[in-house]
């Protein structure tokens, strides 16, 4: 597969990528710093140093609007200056994101766009309402989730408002590192078989 749009997020064991209250000034939630408390292994030659070095070889980042926008629109540029499209339902007149980043508010053109930008290497996807979008438009190809060893109990879920179609996963890859698992699914289309 050319350009696979691939989600990277981690999520704890009971589904939450963000704690409760998630906002600017406080965009991990309460107590969501610790989901990516894998990242102090992002410089390591092991599986979480792996998987990060991955993640900056993406060509192209599709992010939903409300995590651009918690990430301080990552001031235009997400990593090496590639594209960032930003999924919206709308755009105000004269909202002009910064650097590398442009709107989009059809997904299937996203998609289009970000595979076409990302060449012959992955799309990254970051935000639940981006995911969610593609997984419904069927544009979603893999979903890298870095699941992390708690219950945070309360927060932002990633799948709450996927809608009730069923959805079935390969898990094509696995990587055990300290306080994580890395776990890569490729969404199976209708029809086709395991």
């Amino acid at each position: 597969m050319s350009s696979p749009i691939r989600l990277y997020m981690s999520m704890s064991l009971d589904g939450f990528i963000a704690g409760p209250d998630d906002r600017p000034g406080q965009e991990l939630g309460r107590d969501g710093g610790r989901l990516f408390n894998w990242l102090d292994d992002l410089k390591s030659d092991g599986p979480s140093g792996q998987v990060y070095r991955e993640a900056l070889a993406t060509g192209a980042v599709i992010s939903g609007r409300r995590t651009f926008e918690l990430a301080d629109r990552w001031q235009g540029d997400h990593h090496d200056g590639v594209p960032v499209l930003v999924l919206t339902h709308h755009v105000d007149d004269g909202d002009v994101p910064p650097g590398h980043a442009r709107f989009v508010t059809d997904v299937e053109e996203c998609a289009r766009q970000a595979r076409a930008a990302a060449g012959d290497r992955p799309v990254m996807v970051h935000g639940a309402g981006a995911a969610q979008a593609l997984l419904r438009a069927g544009q979603l190809d893999e979903m890298e989730i870095h699941l992390v060893q708690v219950l945070l109990g309360d927060g932002r879920r990633l799948f709450d408002h996927l809608g009730g179609d069923h959805i079935e996963l390969d898990l094509v890859r696995r990587l055990d590192d300290r306080d994580v698992t890395h776990l890569r699914y490729q969404v199976r289309r209708p029809g086709e078989a395991a």
